[in-house]
């Protein structure tokens, strides 16, 4: 027979030491990284339904970016920082995944 020899790794919880195997789902997972402060990313997937910026423009924090309609909400994307907006990565019916970069704004 043979014997299906999983790796154990170390992690400790309040002073205690365990030992643990990890998913092939956590071993596959993407590195977090911290995002850029100007970066407005779709935390669902759905469709762009109006754009309100475009390159160039200047915005004020809490300013009106785009509707962003996911599971039949729209939603209102405002900026979370004052700046210039220095790319604008969707349009007006395009469908979006979760996590991408709908609007970069260059932080003043």
């Amino acid at each position: 027979m043979e014997e299906n020899k999983q790796e154990l790794v170390d992690f400790a919880v309040t002073a205690r030491k365990y030992k643990t195997t990890l998913t092939e789902k956590f071993k596959n997972r993407h590195a977090w990284h911290k995002p850029y402060a100007g970066d407005v990313i779709s935390h669902l997937p759905g469709t762009i339904v109006e754009l309100e910026v475009k390159e160039g423009d200047e915005v004020q924090a809490g300013q009106l970016l785009l509707i962003h309609q996911a599971m039949k909400m729209l939603n209102r994307v405002v900026a979370p920082v004052s700046g210039i907006v220095e790319q604008v990565n969707v349009h007006a019916g395009e469908q979006i995944p979760k996590d991408h970069l709908m609007v970069r704004i260059a932080v003043k």
